[in-house]
């Protein structure tokens, strides 16, 4: 397997760190433009979250082809039946 740069693993994780830190240290101690940054500090994280925890359907294109795999046969002896 071939090893990830660390920006690519790590990028996201800590830019998320960053504005919620930014975020929650603006609110408590500045006002008027403090306020904005501490709402976009917050809420850009938040939001992130919301649309990667959002349940998703699968797509249209993927519904047929999860349809169309075999299933194995079933067993008429029951669950619990020993094979002879």
């Amino acid at each position: 397997m071939k090893p990830r740069p660390f920006g690519s693993l790590w990028g996201g994780p800590i830019l998320m760190a960053v504005l919620t830190t930014t975020g929650l240290a603006t609110a408590l101690v500045s006002d008027t433009w403090g306020d904005w940054w501490s709402w976009v500090g917050l809420g850009v994280p938040v939001a992130v979250m919301g649309w990667y925890g959002w349940p998703r359907s699968p797509s249209a294109a993927t519904a047929p082809a999860a349809r169309s795999q075999p299933q194995p046969p079933a067993n008429k002896a029951g669950a619990n039946a020993k094979p002879l």
